[in-house]
């Protein structure tokens, strides 16, 4: 049923806007003076990184447009003239027009994001995706809908990368050919032994089932294969002002924590995206009773749940880990032991590394 699973996955993505706009809503009470240099939310906790990251993987973001997004980040830009002058309330105003302009443009680069690259876009892009691979009874379906997963992930991977570091097209073009290909050698790996082990009956049902392993190995080595470049070229430390400690230097130590912590993130994701909505349809009874009375419902149920499951889990498990890295200087290289705090004339103990999304 065409019209019905695509009026699920619409209102799947009302819901999670609907979700997001409540997390503004009742954080709003809490909302602190606005400071670019500082966040909205406590990012020591895990739910203040959550509710960042619900509120950045919003899919109405997409509604704003580029222009008014640089309109945005100019009122940001203002922000002393702004709390100077505006009646109250302005704090959240501003966070809510430093969240418009983030979502949209590239915090290194200010460049506008493609709209299906950014992660507000995550769920009405690449939620119906994965919908599609969850459906896959076939190889060869399975390998078209794992390429265009991949291609879609290698491009958000890239356009939210930490673009202090420099990669070419030549790079990129290799890196995406590198991960690309190593996730269709995964599902196709799978779904042949699959068929091979089994009777075509057995084969078709258990082909399900593939999706899951194949977008947990395909997805982190896809991160990791298109981030790589950065190990080599590493970013820039700042302290917690968000000033570079030593300008033109760069950590391949931090660089290297940042790509690994973001390619676990991506294979975290996977668990609740394949996993809750099957679970809820036999835990729930309602959920259950209305498909086993009405079999046409399976398909648009199921893809409601996982965009739904898709919009919690993708801001859950970016927020396992802070987008603000912390490493010791001891930890990272020799150079940066002679960084001098300005402030107090001593030696940093701790400096910070964007670890990109």
């Amino acid at each position: 049923p065409v019209g019905a699973t695509a009026l699920a996955a619409a209102l799947a993505v009302c819901t999670v806007s609907a979700g997001a706009a409540a997390t503004e809503a009742l954080t709003a009470p809490s909302c602190p003076a606005f400071d670019p240099r500082r966040e909205r939310f406590d990012q020591s906790t895990f739910g203040g990184r959550f509710s960042k990251m619900i509120l950045a993987c919003d899919p109405a973001l997409l509604l704003t447009s580029n222009d008014a997004a640089r309109v945005a980040k100019e009122l940001v830009d203002d922000w002393e003239g702004q709390l100077a002058a505006g009646p109250p309330g302005t704090s959240r105003r501003l966070y809510e027009a430093q969240r418009a302009a983030s979502a949209a443009l590239h915090p290194d680069t200010g460049e506008a994001i493609p709209r299906p690259f950014r992660m507000s876009g995550y769920v009405p892009y690449n939620g119906p995706i994965c919908v599609a691979m969850v459906a896959s009874t076939s190889t060869p379906a399975l390998l078209f809908w794992s390429w265009v997963n991949q291609t879609q992930n290698a491009l958000v991977n890239y356009y939210n990368r930490n673009a202090s570091s420099e990669m070419t097209n030549e790079t990129f073009a290799k890196s995406y050919a590198a991960a690309v290909g190593s996730a269709l050698a995964v599902a196709f790996g799978l779904a042949t032994a699959i068929q091979r082990r089994y009777d075509p009956a057995r084969a078709k049902s258990l082909m399900r089932f593939v999706a899951f392993p194949s977008a947990v190995v395909a997805s982190s080595l896809n991160c990791y294969i298109v981030r790589s470049p950065e190990i080599d070229s590493g970013v820039p430390l700042v302290n917690d002002r968000g000033a570079d400690v030593l300008p033109g230097e760069t950590s391949r130590v931090a660089a290297e924590r940042g790509v690994n912590s973001t390619t676990l993130s991506r294979a975290m994701l996977q668990a609740p995206v394949y996993f809750l909505p099957p679970a809820l349809m036999g835990a729930v009874p309602a959920i259950r009773n209305a498909v086993s009375a009405s079999p046409g419902l399976r398909v648009p149920v199921t893809t409601y749940l996982l965009l739904v499951c898709f919009g919690i889990g993708l801001p859950a498990s970016v927020a396992v880990f802070p987008q603000m890295g912390e490493i010791r200087v001891d930890e990272a290289e020799e150079k940066y032991g002679g960084a001098i705090d300005e402030r107090t004339g001593k030696g940093y103990e701790v400096l910070f590394y964007n670890k990109g999304l």
